[in-house]
């Protein structure tokens, strides 16, 4: 019976973060209403306000459920990599950047951005960083596995590597999502482009 019901609760938190993210789009994140939220979830407000205090609540776990998937997927890339290092970190990197407008629009990810660094200490704040550091860790992880199959230097700090390739993917998407013209296909030129330059001088 608990089953059954964990069950229609992880239903219910569903579809209301897949409910606010099309509001989010259509709408904005301003103008969106918790009451429209609820209509379309087909919950009562007050349900809503049970799981979420605010809009920002509802974005954060719209956030943590995109990077919860993609880190998912990541799990797969870590464990049996491709035999290239440059298409391993590409491989990974792209599940990172093709999935990042599945859920949120470049308008979404700015606010999250913007409630994060004006409110760091905020549960929001403290979820979006902790976010940031599983994703660090993963693509750690991708670099030392890499050095377990002889593929990149063992002599390398693996740690510091993967710290930067991750720096610099977040520097550039930070950079796409300002700029509404910007496309994933050129974000992913252009980080190939520049991962090629350490990964040419780390590799074996």
């Amino acid at each position: 019976m608990s089953g059954l019901r964990a069950k229609h609760r992880a239903d219910r938190h569903r579809r209301i973060l897949e409910a606010a993210a099309e509001l989010f789009r259509e709408a904005g994140y301003e103008r969106a209403k918790i009451e429209t939220i609820a209509a379309q979830a087909e919950v009562s407000v007050g349900t809503i306000y049970n799981y979420y205090k605010n809009k920002g609540d509802i974005l954060v776990a719209i956030v943590s459920m995109e990077v919860n998937e993609v880190l998912h997927a990541g799990h797969g890339v870590v464990a049996n990599p491709p035999a290239d290092v440059h298409d391993a970190v590409d491989t990974l990197v792209g599940i990172y950047i093709e999935h990042s407008l599945i859920y949120l629009s470049k308008e979404m990810w700015r606010q999250a951005m913007a409630i994060s660094t004006q409110q760091p200490e905020s549960p929001f704040g403290r979820t979006y960083t902790a976010l940031d550091h599983a994703l660090i860790d993963q693509v750690c992880a991708l670099i030392e596995r890499l050095q377990e199959l002889k593929l990149i230097a063992r002599e390398i700090d693996g740690r510091s590597v993967g710290e930067l390739i991750f720096n610099n993917v977040n520097m550039m998407f930070i950079d796409f999502v300002k700029n509404d013209p910007a496309t994933i296909s050129g974000l992913r030129a252009a980080l190939r482009r520049q991962n090629r330059v350490l990964l040419n001088a780390i590799s074996r």
